[in-house]
């Protein structure tokens, strides 16, 4: 008996849900592609975004004060430019001196260390010893600056992509800074009226957070700064402006790992001077910095930017995992904003009596119910 076949007609919706499929994933990959090409772009536009977030508010009390915009932006950005001036000609200074310093002193360190060595490990050497050292020393290290003078071609390469992208980002900046409401409005004509209530409520929660942020971390700086200012003075280290600026400017602005950065300076200027002095320095830091978690951080920080250090932790794990340190110099303040969005938008619930702690006036009863009877189910109390 012959066998029959038969074809069925596939239905005609079936060539135009693959051809939607094939377009679909074609706009995917090609979505894609030009997100790998302009990550930079989107990396300059992202960080102006919150920069301009961030000088915004000072930005806006100058226009209610009767200052153009445009004019109120300049004017923040010279006072940026001529603290950071002032920032990095102070450590430039502090940095000349004790490397001057240290050449000076270099004999003496020398001396002392060969005597050092022989008395703890019985040996003989002599000054000239170290010398036949360095000088093998120097020789390896001037063959890396010889390796590194070939490049020089690559790395001034990198320097001018590096200074066209902060170019970048200060001139994004200052546009979204002076056409702030003129932007804002822009976007909200492409929405219905409905959403853009919330896209306004949502800009001014991000300007909110982050310039709370900005001016709390400027705040505790500041703080920090005066308070080791003081110490630096009274142990007598060399440079204190210096290492008390750079201390509350770098404990504060770089996220996780600026305290030990900002702490390791000023004890190893006092470590080159005074091994006790370096030690009382290292032990006043370690007190200031519980001082500012427990006791001015609480303070400052009510009325700005409130967030668990776990969640601070984490956020800056989770920048520097996806943008590197341009991430992880953004990731508080993006998470300040989305806990604001969920402040304001998530709907929280009073928690019920029988799912918090007991009243106390309630303890001795269910200590004594557990003993005799059992417990009642749980009730649900509405809110």
């Amino acid at each position: 008996m012959p066998i029959t076949w038969t074809v069925r007609t596939p239905p005609s919706w079936f060539p135009r849900a693959l051809l939607y499929t094939a377009l679909a994933l074609v706009i995917l990959i090609a979505g894609f592609w030009v997100l790998g090409k302009l990550q930079g772009l989107l990396t300059i536009l992202l960080v102006s975004l919150f920069l301009a977030f961030a000088i915004e508010p000072a930005v806006n009390w100058l226009a209610r004060h009767g200052i153009p915009r445009g004019a109120g932006t300049g004017a923040v950005f010279l006072v940026l430019l001529v603290v950071m001036v002032a920032f990095f000609g102070t450590l430039g200074a502090l940095l000349i001196d004790q490397v001057t310093m240290l050449v000076q002193d270099a004999p003496g360190y020398i001396q002392d260390v060969v005597d050092w060595i022989n008395r703890t490990f019985d040996q003989n050497l002599s000054g000239a010893d170290l010398t036949k050292y360095a000088t093998e020393w120097s020789s390896t290290i001037e063959g890396y600056l010889v390796g590194l003078a070939g490049n020089v071609w690559g790395i001034g390469t990198v320097a001018i992509g590096a200074l066209f992208q902060l170019l970048g980002v200060l001139l994004f900046t200052f546009y979204f800074a002076a056409d702030g409401p003129r932007f804002r409005t822009w976007v909200c004509s492409l929405l219905p009226p409905r959403q853009q209530k919330h896209v306004l409520r949502a800009w001014d929660i991000a300007v909110e957070k982050t310039g709370g942020y900005i001016y709390s971390r400027a705040l505790l700086a500041l703080c920090s700064a005066i308070a080791h200012y003081v110490a630096l003075r009274v142990f007598d280290v060399p440079s204190a402006f210096a290492l008390a600026l750079w201390v509350g400017v770098v404990s504060q602005f770089i996220p996780t790992v600026g305290t030990y950065l900002a702490g390791a300076l000023p004890v190893l200027v006092a470590l080159v001077h005074d091994p006790i002095t370096a030690l009382w320095i290292l032990l006043f830091i370690v007190a200031y910095q519980q001082f500012e978690n427990y006791v001015l951080q609480p303070r400052i920080t009510a009325t700005t930017l409130d967030m668990h250090p776990a969640v601070a932790f984490g956020a800056v794990i989770a920048g520097a995992a996806l943008l590197g340190p341009t991430g992880a110099l953004l990731a508080i303040p993006v998470t300040a904003t989305l806990q604001g969005f969920a402040g304001a938008y998530v709907r929280r619930y009073r928690v019920t009596e029988e799912a918090g702690p007991p009243p106390k006036q309630k303890r001795r009863w269910l200590s004594r119910s557990r003993t005799k009877t059992p417990v009642e189910p749980d009730r649900t109390v509405d809110e």
